[in-house]
């Protein structure tokens, strides 16, 4: 059947594309083929050529494109074999199939691009015998394999009658192919032409393909070609009856909702098992997981759980979400702690000076540790004023003990669940931080810092602190319960450090847990080391001043502590340096020079004139002013009282913003002094004839407690005796209506401010004499200290 025009179309828009022959019996003008011996072979990636087939080629290699000008220049014959992997760019001989069909080049054109296109038609098949050339194209001995004649029984005729009609069926199922691909394919009458025309145009894989062309008995060609046909067939069936489904929603929705509901009905048709891969997944991990019995039990739940449901329901990522948390967790993946503990020091001595006691503390752990093996973790709790290096640390001793590190914010906390999760029923619920934390760093036992536990809030929502209870009780903390995991989680080998600036912010109940270690403020003589090998290094990288040479002596830098800070940390000693550092790079980039010494001059050029003097404190030049000794959040300090007294009915009056505390305080010492004024030989009507006013200075700032007792005692003693109270002199202490003299808290902060601010003397009751004992005696060099027992020592010390 002789047809003159040709139906192409892109293969990507066409299920079965019909490409019509120029010859059903391979023949032209009657002439038998005659096909050489040798043949030049053209290789393709994705096509397989059957024989009577016509199809268009477009050459892109070299080697082909040299192939097919010299067999249109010759005879016209080339062998189309297929390549056996198409992704192979340049092939050799072991990736070129066996059987191939011989082709004749109907049409030969170059394309405007420069390219070639060909049409050929198909002629016989043939089985390469040998590989004779591979330059400058590839050339082969082969062998043609003709095929039989058609068995003109009435069993193959079914074959070919049945083939037309699933051909046809296919067709009119698939809109993308023309209708007259269905007229053309009725009036094919040679079977054999039938079968390869057929097999050519069949959306299959290449090596289905392959496998028909390598068939010999045409029947068995036939026969494959059905069972091809009909898989075909349903796989179109399928697709009309998902198009058909979802058609009546596309007006409704977007172009996207119809991919989507196009998805799902593909995937219900599949059997629902729209999450396997996720799910074989999980079940991967989770064989590899190392965890308890009671969590694996919970997993497989979980999993069997999300195999019933489908991923469009709101269940499905709640219950997703909660099995991949469990996957995450390194329920028992421990670190390897490091137990060389004179390393341990050495690392810690790096990152802080001083700190002793909590060093000891922290290479007795280690000690205990390499003994036993196991033990579970203490809860440390480091008190002390903002800037002394508290929360670094913690850094530090999990560089130490070579674990993670991981800090947990607590300032302003005010929800419970924050602490121990949601429930996993709600939207947007999560577990608690404390479980995000470990899920962050992979490890069991981390060393955890819980930031500003005198911070957190309570209210309505929820008390955060008594959450914490479970979490720091080593008692309690191997079963801690998560409300979103709902599984019980062993936090016994967390180190949990804890650091705080006032322990009166932590319930008694959570602080009964806690390991309280004391953090006082630094010395001057210890600022100046911290600024020597850490802070002036730092600020020199910081400012792109390290190798330029700054030398800062330690007069300098003692004298930048004094006179430009009020602290018991180094922060702002800190950003002093940095003023100085940020003076130098501009001199450095202006002048391209610095002084290598800096001066008084230049210091004062650079930080302005001294923010505090120590003589306000040194002297008190009249009767009735007496220096105490105070603690605040942020370190010790100095504080004046003032008494003075005028005529009057004996009334007291307190004024400077002070607490109950420290009202009753000024009452006790005034009830004193009248029940003893004999005895310290004061006239007895001076106390109901005169008024007597205090006064504590800076009245912004609100004053309570116990410890200013002693002090409004000698202020009042000197207003009312006339006697001035010693120069260079500092107190504090607790007093009773007996006149005994009792201890109070903050001693080492009280007496390193004092000595900050050049006092001398120090009057303490005599119980807190182990307090001062405590201090480094090279931090209170030129103090001398009166350790007392009652009023009438302060008042025979403290009144010339």
């Amino acid at each position: 059947m002789q047809v003159n025009n040709l139906i192409l179309g892109p293969e990507e828009e066409m299920d079965f594309l019909p490409i019509i022959p120029l010859n059903e019996g391979g023949q032209e003008d009657g002439q038998e083929l005659t096909v050489p011996a040798t043949i030049p072979l053209l290789p393709l990636r994705n096509t397989v050529l059957f024989p009577g087939v016509v199809i268009p080629i477009t050459v892109g290699r070299d080697k082909s494109i040299k192939a097919v000008q010299d067999a249109y220049k010759s005879d016209k014959l080339i062998g189309v074999v297929a390549q056996k992997d198409s992704n192979i760019e340049d092939p050799g001989t072991a990736d070129l199939v066996q059987i191939g069909t011989v082709a004749k080049i109907v049409k030969l054109i170059k394309m405007p691009d420069g390219g070639t296109t060909i049409i050929i038609q198909g002629k016989v098949r043939f089985r390469i015998d040998a590989i004779t050339e591979e330059e400058p194209y590839f050339k082969a001995a082969i062998t043609t394999l003709q095929d039989e004649q058609a068995p003109a029984d009435e069993d193959f005729n079914a074959y070919v009658a049945n083939i037309k009609e699933l051909a046809a069926q296919i067709i009119q199922l698939s809109p993308n192919i023309p209708a007259e691909a269905g007229i053309i394919l009725r009036n094919i009458e040679n079977p054999a032409f039938l079968i390869h025309f057929v097999s050519s145009n069949l959306n299959t894989d290449i090596n289905e393909k392959q496998q028909l062309l390598e068939t010999g008995p045409l029947r068995q060609r036939a026969d494959l070609l059905m069972q091809l046909l009909q898989k075909e067939l349903q796989f179109a069936e399928l697709r009309n009856k998902v198009t058909a489904k979802t058609r009546t929603e596309l007006d409704k929705q977007q172009r996207e909702y119809f991919l989507q509901q196009q998805l799902k009905s593909i995937k219900e048709e599949l059997g629902g098992d729209t999450n396997a891969q996720e799910i074989r997944e999980m079940q991967k991990k989770a064989e590899q997981k190392k965890w308890p019995e009671t969590a694996k039990i919970a997993f497989q739940k979980g999993v069997e759980k999300l195999e019933r449901m489908h991923p469009s329901t709101p269940d499905y990522s709640v219950v997703y979400n909660h099995l991949d948390l469990m996957l995450d967790l390194p329920w028992e993946a421990y670190t390897t702690d490091l137990y060389d503990l004179k390393k341990a020091l050495a690392t810690l001595d790096k990152d802080h000076y001083g700190m002793k006691r909590i060093k000891e503390r922290i290479l007795e752990h280690l000690a205990v540790l390499k003994l036993k093996g196991d033990m579970k973790s203490p809860i440390l709790c480091f008190v002390g004023p903002p800037g002394i290096g508290k929360t670094s640390l913690g850094k530090s001793i999990a560089n130490a003990l070579g674990r993670k590190y991981v800090r947990l914010s607590l300032g302003g906390l005010h929800d419970e669940s924050e602490i121990r999760g949601h429930r996993k029923t709600y939207i947007g619920a999560m577990p608690g931080r404390i479980l995000q934390s470990i899920r962050k760093v992979q490890s069991s036992n981390p060393v955890m810092i819980l930031d500003e536990i005198d911070k957190i809030g309570n209210d309505f929502r929820g008390d955060p602190s008594s959450a914490l209870l479970e979490v720091l009780d080593p008692e309690q903390n191997s079963s801690f319960y998560d409300n979103y995991l709902e599984l019980e989680y062993d936090l016994s080998k967390v180190l949990f450090i804890a650091t705080a600036n006032n322990l009166q912010g932590i319930q008694p109940a959570l602080r009964d847990r806690l390991e309280i270690i004391d953090l006082s403020g630094y010395a001057v003589e210890e600022k100046v080391e911290i600024a020597k090998r850490h802070l002036i290094p730092k600020q020199k990288e910081l400012h792109g001043l390290k190798s330029t040479p700054i030398c800062f002596t330690d007069k300098l830098v003692e004298r930048i502590i004094q006179d430009y800070t009020r602290e018991s940390g180094v922060r702002e000693l800190d950003r002093q340096i940095a003023s100085i550092m940020r003076y130098e790079a501009r001199e450095l980039v202006l002048k391209a020079k610095v002084k290598p010494s800096l001066g008084p001059a230049v210091l004062e050029k650079i930080l302005g004139k001294s923010r505090y003097s120590n003589d306000l404190y040194k002297t008190a030049s009249i009767p009735g002013v007496a220096v105490g000794l105070a603690w605040t959040y942020v370190g010790g300090d100095i504080l004046f009282i003032e008494a003075s007294s005028c005529e009057g009915k004996g009334e007291l009056k307190l004024t400077g913003n002070l607490g109950n505390v420290m009202k009753e305080s000024a009452t006790t010492a005034l009830t004193y002094l009248q029940t003893n004024a004999k005895k310290y030989k004061m006239d007895p009507s001076l106390f109901t004839q005169q008024n007597i006013h205090i006064h504590v200075p800076e009245g912004a700032v609100p004053k309570d407690g116990p410890s200013a007792g002693i002090t409004m005692m000698t202020a009042i003693s000197s207003v009312l005796t006339g006697r001035k109270v010693k120069s260079y002199l500092a107190m504090t202490g607790e007093i009773t209506l007996r006149g005994q003299v009792l201890p109070v808290g903050g001693i080492k902060e009280k007496v390193l401010a004092a000595k900050r601010s050049g006092i001398k003397e120090i009057i303490l009751c005599a119980q807190n004499e182990k307090d001062v004992q405590e201090i480094e005696p090279g931090f209170i060099k030129g103090v001398k200290f009166h350790y007392v027992k009652t009023m009438g020592q302060v008042m025979e010390i403290a009144l010339v």
